[in-house]
């Protein structure tokens, strides 16, 4: 527990904490009494926390439950903002949806003006879109509309830095004026066969370097999003990402969301809260219908990255899938797969299908939203993604 064996904490301090772990049951061996503000932090963990595993209460012990009512919950939810830091709430909220059924409540106004906003809570809500009431809908919108203002504050600039950069190396030159457009490691490796021993040197025949971005498009983007219900942490952060990436004169980007049906939202992605607001999580799933569609938007092969983020459950036809994805990567598209675009890491996926697709070239894997601009920006430059995305995994 934290501070339980530092130095500067009390005795009397670890078993206060002990107690707030374990509950005021006798068995609890603190023997420790509460008071004042602990009183009312002990009763918020209770009513979430105070049943057993099962949902059921055990003998002398009192069973969770937070009143079915909006203001009971909403009294929770400030007690709980006022008591925990912010982190510790949004862990809080996402139990208490799960374990103690507050899904139909989330529709009440209230309740969403008490709410801490953050990602898992934007999928909760999505999900209830089509249910949603009217009186409830805008206290939604502005709940999706600061979590996703606070992604793009935290996302925006580096997704922009490590793109334009790539952008910028990928577009090779073979006499650079300057040198600060050299490209040494290439330059290097081109010219190896004039390394002179003897003096421990190599004399570069030609020089290779970054050519500087123009104002045409560079790289087509195409993302296709899986909205099931298991994907929507990864709708959310590839909405804000697509956003960003659509502001960049040097893409052509392109955003198109699936279940069994296909959607493309690609004019609306000036505005990430009308895309969220524009997909249907939940559903079933038909992958080979969606990029039989983006096959379709694809006019410049070589220069195309298409981006699947989907945990590979296929509802539609698997060979045909398949045989998409290899006529689109021997047309020259750059394909990645992402299992999950969010900060769980890998979720459930199908393991024949991510196997089938590493077969042909395209390896599947989890990308958190921290690591998705440099995941593009090696796309960009047709870097070994396999190797990259093996070298963010923690080993």
């Amino acid at each position: 527990m934290e501070g339980a064996g530092v130095s500067g904490d009390s005795v009397d301090d670890r078993l206060r904490r002990w107690r707030l772990v374990l509950g005021g049951e006798r068995a609890d061996g603190t023997g420790v009494s509460l008071t004042g503000d602990d009183v009312r932090m002990d009763g918020a963990l209770e009513k979430l926390y105070g049943g057993s595993d099962e949902g059921r209460s055990r003998p002398g012990r009192r069973s969770a439950g937070l009143g079915d009512s909006a203001p009971s919950v909403a009294r929770w939810l400030g007690d709980i903002r006022e008591y925990f830091p912010s982190s510790v709430v949004q862990v809080m909220q996402k139990d208490a949806i799960e374990r103690l059924d507050l899904t139909r409540l989330l529709l009440e106004p209230e309740m969403l003006d008490a709410v801490e906003p953050d990602v898992h809570l934007v999928g909760t809500l999505l999900s209830l879109n089509r249910v949603m009431p009217d009186r409830a809908r805008e206290s939604a919108r502005a709940v999706v509309r600061k979590v996703v203002r606070d992604l793009e504050r935290r996302l925006a600039q580096k997704t922009r830095s490590a793109v334009g950069g790539a952008l910028d190396r990928s577009a090779r030159v073979l006499r650079p004026r300057r040198l600060a457009d050299v490209d040494w490691e290439r330059t290097i490796r081109a010219n190896l066969r004039h390394y002179l021993p003897e003096h421990g040197t190599l004399v570069p025949e030609r020089l290779i370097g970054y050519g500087r971005r123009q104002q045409a498009v560079k790289r087509d983007v195409v993302l296709a999003i899986d909205q099931s219900g298991s994907m929507a942490a990864s709708v959310v952060y590839a909405s804000v990402f697509g956003a960003v990436l659509a502001s960049m004169r040097s893409l052509r980007t392109s955003l198109v969301v699936f279940d069994t049906n296909v959607v493309d939202l690609t004019d609306q992605l000036h505005d990430p809260v009308e895309v969220l607001f524009g997909t249907q999580l939940g559903g079933g799933t038909d992958i080979n219908r969606a990029i039989a569609y983006c096959q379709g938007l694809v006019t410049r092969p070589n220069d195309t990255i298409m981006v699947l983020i989907s945990d590979l459950y296929e509802g539609g036809i698997r060979d045909e899938l398949l045989r998409r994805v290899g006529t689109l990567t021997a047309a020259g598209v750059q394909v990645v797969v992402l299992l999950a675009l969010s900060d769980e890491g890998a979720p459930a996926y199908d393991h024949e299908n991510a196997a089938a697709l590493a077969a042909m070239g395209v390896p599947a894997f989890a990308c958190t939203p921290d690591a998705f601009p440099e995941l593009m920006a090696a796309a960009i430059e047709r870097r070994d993604l396999k190797e990259w995305s093996e070298r963010q995994s923690p080993s």
